[in-house]
Formats: C-alpha cells, structure tokens, sequence
C-alpha cells in the first residue's frame, strides 16, 4: 500500500462516511485522516476519540505527565478531554480517525461501555501487522480508494464500523455487535478538524499561524477556507466561538465574569467589550436576563456561524 492510496481513501473516507450505527451503538466519525510525515503538533484536547495507528517513524506521545514512545506498529489512543501532544523530529507516517458515540441514538449499554473505555483505555497500545485492527485499517483504506464501484458506500460504511468496534475492542474489552447502517454526509474534512480544535480549546490563543501550523497548512489557506466556506473571517469565528461559549457559561454556571473571560481565552475588559458587540448586553445584564430561562438562542447571536 502506497501513500498515494492512502491520502485517496483518506479522501473518500470523508466525502462519505461520516455516521455508523452497530447493534444500539451509533458513531458519529468527524473525520478520517492520513499523513504520511506528521512531526510536533500544539498541546491540545478533544471532546470525542481519536485513535491513531503508526505506520512508520519514531516519536513521542504525551498525555499529561506522561510519556509515552511511538514507533511502527503502535495505536495510541486519545480520550474525550484529555491534553495531549504528539512529538517527531523525523516525522511519523499516520492513520487516524476521530469519533464519538451519539447518545441519543445509542442504547444505555452503549452508553455505559464507552464511559469505561473513558476511564480504562490504555494510552499506547503494541500490535502486530496481522492483528484484526491493522488489517482492517488497511483494508478500509485500500477499499475506499477504488471508488465506482458496485455497493461501494455501504460496504465502507459496514467497514468503517468494524474498525471503530475493533479499535474500541483493542483499547478496552467490549461485547461483539454485527450489523450496519449507513448515514451520508459531506463536509470539509479539514475545517471540521480545526472547528472541532477551536472550540475543545477556546482557552488557549488560538492564533492563525499557531492553528495553522498545527495542522500543517499555511496560515494564508487556513484564512481563505474559513471565508470560502463559513463566509467568515478565522478571526471572526474564533471570536464568535469564545462569545457563544461564555454565553452558554453565563446561563449554566456560577462561575465570575473574570473567570469565565479566562475560560473563553480573554482578558476582562477585551471579554466585555466583545460580548456586548455581540450579543447587545453586557456579560453582567445577560446573565440577569437569561440565567433562569430555557432560551438559548439570543438577541444579537449571528446566524450562520
């Protein structure tokens, strides 16, 4: 296997397969990944899994105060909430795919197993090339890079499924469940995954160049594929994305105005400044206005973002 069939099933992958649903269990996959050199990425949380398997190269993962060695062969898993980094100076060649359970469509088993898989997953975890997740791994990629053909969504969407169970499976021990269901979606894979890192991380600077890096991409493109696509500036969604959360912790929580400025990456008086452009009414006065309310779309939100 090439890498040029991996970045082509890669690329399928995200343009179709995005929801499966296994026997009470359903997923929602935010995306699907292959990069064939991945060196230092930010430190960085996710509220979903995303599991990776190294292909090739040496480095290091971090979670926490803990380090753990990556090599060839290796699956490390990255839990809901959990701050994380992944370091190589020569770079290491990757397969990823981010997920997580759909509650509401799921049965309370479900529910139950992935809550002890939050708690019981091994970090990095050794395989070998024939066990079940690699081969399958492999074999969903060389799949969905042969698009056209006869049944091609459904059988990578019933694939794609075994893979997250079998993943789940090797990180944590869970009952076996057999059958599939399809659910189609497209989006931009890549603006996904930086949305999805903006808000799991809106306490830290979130600057263009940083975020960029971070996702080996140009600050230039990152900044173009926001406007093209959310018709939106980077700087005006990460602004929005601050507001709307320190709205929901206004409403939902005790927390000081100060503190909720830090939690949202603000200072005090740069917070309440934007927040009233925003949303019409001072962190303080829409605190009184909406606290003991079931609103939770307000005056002066900006739609479309």
């Amino acid at each position: 296997m090439n890498w040029n069939q991996l970045i082509s099933g890669k690329i399928t992958l995200n343009q179709y397969v995005h929801h499966a649903k296994e026997n009470g269990a359903a997923f929602h996959i935010h995306y699907w990944g292959a990069m064939p050199k991945h060196y230092n990425n930010l430190i960085h949380k996710h509220s979903f899994f995303e599991i990776t398997f190294v292909v090739s190269g040496k480095g290091q993962y971090e979670e926490g105060e803990k380090t753990y060695p990556l090599q060839e062969n290796t699956i490390f898993v990255t839990r809901p909430g959990v701050i994380h980094q992944i370091k190589s100076e020569t770079g290491l060649s990757l397969l990823y795919v981010a997920f997580e359970l759909i509650g509401p469509a799921s049965s309370e088993e479900w529910i139950r197993v992935i809550e002890e898989v939050k708690q019981t997953a091994e970090a990095v975890i050794p395989v070998k090339e024939d066990e079940p997740a690699v081969l399958l791994w492999k074999t969903l990629m060389l799949q969905a890079a042969r698009p056209g053909q006869a049944f091609g969504k459904e059988i990578l969407t019933s694939m794609a499924c075994s893979l997250i169970l079998t993943l789940l499976q090797t990180a944590a021990p869970l009952p076996p469940l057999i059958s599939h269901q399809e659910s189609i979606e497209t989006s931009s894979a890549l603006l996904t995954q930086v949305k999805l890192h903006i808000k799991d991380n809106l306490s830290q600077p979130l600057l263009l160049a940083g975020v960029s890096s971070h996702f080996h991409i140009s600050g230039r493109h990152l900044s173009r594929l926001f406007v093209s696509e959310t018709g939106v500036s980077y700087s005006d969604f990460v602004r929005h994305e601050r507001v709307k959360q320190a709205a929901s912790l206004l409403k939902s929580t005790d927390l000081s105005i100060k503190q909720i400025a830090e939690e949202v990456g603000l200072t005090i008086h740069y917070f309440t400044r934007v927040f009233k452009a925003q949303m019409g009414s001072s962190p303080g006065q829409f605190r009184s206005l909406y606290k003991k309310t079931n609103v939770t779309v307000y005056q002066k939100e900006q739609p479309g973002l």
